[in-house]
């Protein structure tokens, strides 16, 4: 009987232009430009945060803010930095990455640029729990009640996770298909903005405002208490999202042909979905649902690389620093008067969703 023979390991099949790079099993092609993009993209990141914890009522120099993270600096400013400008800048990079990685995913699944957790319905989920919690949290005994023992952040998460499992029940039909599930997504945000304006209309005027604070997406008064359990869940649905990424370039197909290139379809998508929607959840609930960042970045960042489709980790540094250069507009644009920094994005990002629309529109006529 004959010893069995060695097993092989597979060729990396060489592409033109491209060099092979193999790590043990893996194997892929070096790609340069989104390398390049990824390393000019943190060091934004790195600049804009830098910047955010300097300027201020209190300003404060960036080789200062750099040595007062490193040990230095006086005690005023390592009150200022350490204890109120940091933590808010962390959650804000946080919150923004991971928008942006949900975004992606969710494009990527859907194969439409259209499709984030802000336009399905995700986010308005979160939004409306806690504007429940907010107006009737107090006043009704039974749910309200008890949804108010949970806090705003937990009642957030709780509505964004609910919501995305409605559209996911309605948009399953022998799997999902990404049109039908951003179009179900869009009708049940529809019926959440909805019951959001009720909930106002029939709030004390104190509770709207509050209300309409948290819906405009803020940092304000953002402290370690955020920071810490975003952080965690970061660290797990992050390095999640980046394992199960290996299929988005495949999902890019129709389902037959990423069935023959051996992608189980429905359970990859359901997978991502799960990782998406809590990633996006998570972020609502630390700063309430920050517009158009899940949208842009990741379009942005597919661009800039020139890749088929989004880049996770580009996309992730992309959305923290839009959303750190965002908080620090908000902070110090208007002087002594600080804007919420949901309206900043807002205004930043608009024209990118008309700027996608008229191009859609025009390759639909092309």
């Amino acid at each position: 009987m004959s010893a069995p023979a060695p097993e092989r390991s597979p060729e990396v099949v060489p592409v033109a232009g491209r060099r092979p790079l193999r790590v043990g099993r893996f194997s892929g092609v070096l790609r340069p430009r989104p390398l390049v993009v990824l390393v000019v993209t943190a060091a934004v990141l790195l600049l804009a945060a830098a910047t955010n914890m300097g300027r201020g009522d209190y300003p404060i120099a960036i080789t200062d803010v750099l040595a007062t993270l490193f040990g230095g600096g006086d005690a005023g400013q390592q009150l200022v930095v350490l204890e109120l400008r940091l933590p808010r800048t962390l959650t804000g990079a946080l919150v923004g990455g991971a928008l942006a990685v949900s975004g992606a995913i969710l494009q990527s699944i859907a194969r439409n640029p259209l499709a984030s957790p802000d336009i399905i319905g995700v986010q308005w989920g979160a939004a409306a729990s806690a504007v429940f919690v907010i107006v009737l949290g107090g006043g009704v005994a039974g749910v309200g009640g008890w949804f108010a023992s949970l806090g705003i952040p937990l009642a957030a998460l709780i509505g964004g996770l609910a919501s995305a499992t409605v559209v996911y029940v309605l948009a399953w039909r022998r799997g999902i298909q990404g049109y039908r599930l951003v179009l179900i997504g869009i009708g049940v945000q529809a019926v959440l903005v909805a019951a959001v304006q009720w909930l106002l209309t029939v709030a004390q005027i104190y509770q709207a405002a509050q209300a309409q604070v948290w819906l405009n997406g803020s940092l304000n008064a953002r402290s370690w208490n955020e920071v810490v359990p975003l952080s965690i869940a970061m660290a797990v649905l992050v390095p999640l999202a980046f394992v199960l990424a290996h299929v988005l370039g495949g999902l890019r197909f129709d389902d037959d042909t990423a069935r023959g290139i051996g992608i189980r379809v429905n359970g990859a998508r359901t997978g991502l979905l799960f990782v998406s929607v809590g990633l996006a959840s998570v972020a609502t609930a630390a700063a309430g649902p920050i517009a158009f960042v899940a949208l842009v970045c990741p379009q942005i960042a597919r661009r800039v690389c020139r890749v088929g489709s989004p880049p996770l980790a580009v996309s992730m540094l992309l959305g923290a620093a839009l959303t750190v250069v965002a908080d620090l507009i908000a902070r110090t644009a208007l002087g002594a008067i600080e804007l919420p920094v949901g309206i900043v994005t807002a205004v930043l990002g608009a024209p990118y969703l008309l700027f996608l629309l008229a191009r859609a529109r025009q390759e639909a006529r092309a």
